[in-house]
């Protein structure tokens, strides 16, 4: 991975969801109205999010779990319902604040909330790793290797989404550019579904891990991909 790469962009999306971006995301990840094409991303997430859980074990009871961009906490809190001990972790002090106030008083006790890097290794080992958008604003190699330090410190599988490269997504993207660069957000980095498996089936870290369901959500503007590697 390029540290530096990673360190800069990781920068853009803290400033964004933490500063620029609050008001909208809390909007968008409540059951307050929006309007059409910011129901069609939230419908597009709430897929995703059914999508993830439905490839996690249904009983979660003793499995650590982290929650890798863990926004306001939906994921986290459905997991912790199903029994498991799960560690949020978001890049935005802000939104994950947001979450805790969220939180739900019979699960509150099994979510970690903490905001920082999800590739911090005190935050320890887990069973299964979840990453629901949280590396779509990085290439392709940089992504590849962020999951691959992920699976160093997991035992069982990791689910994560990523934004398909599309005809589609591409124009949308070259628009967003159009806008000043202080009012949107880090672009997306789209990626083909056969360069991001060959990329991890050849990086050494993830010998002992193979590829498993993938599955794609397109909701209006939200386009997503979801892809499961399980050791």
């Amino acid at each position: 991975m390029s540290d530096t790469t990673y360190q800069e962009r990781r920068g853009q999306i803290e400033n964004y969801f933490d500063r620029t971006a609050v008001a909208a995301w809390a909007k968008l990840t409540s059951d307050a109205p929006v309007g059409r094409i910011r129901a069609s991303v939230r419908a597009g997430r709430d897929q995703m999010r059914a999508t993830l859980l439905s490839w996690l074990p249904q009983d979660l009871h003793g499995a650590r779990i982290l929650d890798a961009g863990c926004g306001t906490g939906a994921l986290a809190v459905e997991a912790a319902r199903r029994g498991a001990e799960v560690v949020g972790i978001d890049l935005s002090p802000t939104l994950v604040d947001l979450a805790r106030t969220r939180l739900p008083a019979d699960v509150a006790q099994r979510i970690d909330l903490r905001s920082g890097d999800m590739l911090d290794p005190s935050l320890g080992t887990f069973d299964h790793v979840v990453a629901m958008d949280s590396i779509i604003h990085y290439q392709t190699e940089d992504a590849v290797a962020a999951l691959a330090q992920l699976a160093q410190r997991t035992t069982r599988s990791m689910v994560f989404t990523f934004a398909p490269r599309t005809p589609l997504l591409a124009a949308m993207i070259s628009v967003g550019r159009l806008f000043p660069r202080g009012e949107r957000a880090p672009w997306l980095e789209p990626m083909a579904e056969d360069k991001i498996a060959a990329l991890m089936a050849a990086t050494p870290a993830l010998d002992a891990w193979q590829c498993g369901r993938t599955q794609r959500v397109s909701s209006g503007f939200y386009k997503s991909q979801a892809m499961e590697w399980s050791r």
